[in-house]
C-alpha cells in the first residue's frame, strides 16, 4: 500500500472509532432532556403569571396604594 491509503485507512478507523464512540454514549451530545425542558417551561410560566397577577393588583389598586 502506499503511503497515502495507510493514512487514509488510519483516519477512517480513527473517524469510525470516534463515530462508534458517541453513538455509545460515552460523550456528552449536548442533548436537552424533555425533563428540561419541561422544568423551564414551568418557571417561565410562572413568571409570567406571577408579573400579570402583579401588573393587575397594581393597575386595580393604583389610587389606594398611593397613600402606604
Amino acid at each position: 500500500m502506499t503511503k497515502l491509503a495507510i493514512r487514509l485507512s488510519l483516519a477512517a478507523k480513527a473517524h469510525w472509532e470516534n463515530i462508534k464512540a458517541h453513538s455509545r454514549g460515552d460523550q456528552d451530545r449536548g442533548d436537552i432532556s424533555i425533563t428540561t425542558i419541561i422544568i423551564w417551561t414551568a418557571a417561565v410560566a410562572g413568571a409570567l403569571a406571577i408579573a400579570g397577577t402583579i401588573a393587575v393588583v397594581v393597575v386595580k389598586y393604583q389610587g389606594k396604594l398611593s397613600g402606604i
